[in-house]
């Protein structure tokens, strides 16, 4: 059986998952939405660094013994997600990226687009990123209503897991791999991810909608995730 993890960006939680989830588990696959420390159901005690999240999906793995994993990460959560993906060997399948960040050695979720902004806002708010008001998710193919669940149910984010330096003993470019384009959200990959599909490894695949596809189109997202599985 195709094991999908599934781990969501900022703020968000295993809940975000909750209609994508249900469409592939109804296409036989298993499925496994992750809340990673420090968010949703798992805030409270000590903040956790991004080394903290990326131990937090290889024992997910782990602990339920997955095989044939396509790791999924959307947004921020591309970059454990990408560390994941290298150290869990061959129970891995692939990568999917959704609109996400990719995983360098060395640099962080920050590192490569201006951050002022939001390191400042970590700092003002004892070491969290305040989660986006409703007004911030304009433009982004979202209903109303599901911009109030994504605002209702987003959590401050652990400032430290945006900071911290990705580690990866090998290039994420030689495992395999899609990215997800959201294209109200840029009409092209740019940076790192531009970078990645030029690896010969990894495909590109464009979705009509903003950066919270499982919200704006999450039957069409659990699609392209179940084609996956049969992507070379």
């Amino acid at each position: 059986m195709t094991n999908f993890v599934l781990v969501a960006g900022s703020w968000l939680g295993a809940w975000a998952w909750d209609e994508v989830a249900a469409a592939l588990r109804a296409a036989g696959h298993g499925v496994h939405p992750l809340t990673l420390s420090g968010l949703a159901e798992k805030q409270g005690g000590p903040a956790p660094g991004q080394r903290t999240h990326v131990q937090d999906i290889v024992d997910e793995v782990e602990r339920l013994d997955l095989r044939d994993v396509l790791l999924v990460g959307h947004s921020y959560a591309g970059v454990p997600v990408g560390q994941a993906a290298v150290r869990i060997g061959d129970r891995l399948r692939r990568v999917v990226l959704v609109d996400a960040n990719v995983a360098v050695d060395g640099e962080s979720f920050l590192s490569g687009w201006p951050s002022d902004e939001v390191r400042a806002a970590i700092t003002a708010n004892d070491g969290f990123w305040p989660p986006l008001t409703a007004d911030e998710f304009a433009g982004q193919g979202l209903t109303t209503e599901q911009i109030a669940r994504i605002v209702d149910g987003s959590t401050p984010h652990p400032g430290a897991t945006l900071t911290e330096p990705a580690a990866l003993p090998r290039p994420l470019s030689e495992l395999p791999g899609t990215y997800i384009k959201c294209l109200l959200d840029g009409e092209e990959p740019w940076g790192t991810a531009a970078e990645l599909l030029k690896s010969d490894r990894w495909e590109l695949v464009n979705m009509d909608t903003g950066h919270w596809p499982m919200f704006s189109r999450p039957q069409d997202l659990a699609s392209i995730l179940h084609a996956t599985v049969t992507a070379p």
